[in-house]
């Protein structure tokens, strides 16, 4: 076997139609295309939605809701989050936001709200922007601080 007699299998390769090549071929004249109108045209495409021409769905159905230009996402974690980190010993010391993002909890441009699920029992320093009351109480219980940015 060489390079030189290489086949495709049989079946797999088939030629294309040829469209608009003369009246022997079977497909001249109008190439398939129909009489006149604008899809027989060079050139047509159609906007998306469009619906000859009757009033389209998106503009028949009426508009609702707001979205809010300044709203701030926030990550959140949770306490037992921070918790099984701390045991595992991939956390020791403060948490900062260094410390999150190396930890993969946050990524680079996150903003971070520490949450009240679970408990805490190290006490430890957390750093986030925001924090719920829960959190913050039961992170003082601990004999934490929390320290909003």
């Amino acid at each position: 076997m060489n390079l030189n007699n290489i086949k495709p299998a049989a079946g797999s390769t088939f030629n294309s139609k040829r469209i608009g090549r003369g009246q022997g071929t079977g497909k001249g004249g109008t190439a398939t295309k129909g009489h006149k109108g604008q899809k027989a045209r060079a050139g047509y495409s159609q906007k998306i939605g469009f619906e000859g021409g009757q009033m389209p769905l998106q503009r028949r159905l009426p508009k609702f809701g707001f979205k809010n230009v300044n709203r701030k996402e926030f990550r959140g974690i949770n306490l037992d989050t921070i918790q099984t980190l701390i045991e595992n010993k991939s956390i020791t010391g403060d948490i900062t936001r260094e410390v999150m993002i190396e930890n993969g909890l946050i990524t680079k441009n996150e903003l971070v709200k520490i949450m009240g699920r679970g408990e805490l029992k190290s006490a430890v320093s957390i750093s986030a922007d925001k924090f719920t009351k829960s959190a913050e109480e039961l992170i003082a219980k601990a004999g934490g601080k929390a320290i909003t940015l």
